[in-house]
C-alpha cells in the first residue's frame, strides 16, 4: 500500500457517521449488513446513509454485493488490516536507535 491509498483510506474514516457505520459493519462480520440494519444501527437518515456508504466503498474500505435484491455491506477487512499494517509499520523503529 502507497501513501496515497493510506490517505484516501484514512480520509474515508474521517467522518463520525462514516466511523459510524465502518464500526457497524466490523462488528456484523463477513456477514455484512444490509442498508436498513445500517440505519438501525446508526440513526443515520437513507440519503445520508447512501452518501456514505459510496464514499467508503470508493475508497475500498467495504464491499457492497447484491443477494437478490438486496445490497449487502460488508467491512472490507483486507483492506482494512492494510491500512493497519501501512501505519503501524515502523512503529517503535526510532525507540530502538536512542541511547
Amino acid at each position: 500500500m502507497d501513501a496515497i491509498e493510506a490517505a484516501q483510506g484514512f480520509s474515508a474514516m474521517g467522518s463520525e457517521s462514516r466511523l459510524e457505520v465502518l464500526q457497524a459493519l466490523v462488528r456484523a462480520g463477513n456477514a455484512g449488513l444490509r442498508v436498513g440494519e445500517i440505519q438501525e444501527r446508526t440513526g443515520i437518515t437513507a440519503s445520508t446513509l447512501a452518501h456514505h456508504l459510496k464514499f467508503l466503498s470508493a475508497a475500498n474500505l467495504i464491499v457492497q454485493h447484491k443477494q437478490g435484491r438486496v445490497i449487502m455491506n460488508t467491512a472490507n477487512f483486507e483492506h482494512l488490516n492494510l491500512l493497519a499494517g501501512f501505519i503501524l509499520e515502523n512503529c517503535c523503529s526510532d525507540a530502538e536507535t536512542r541511547p
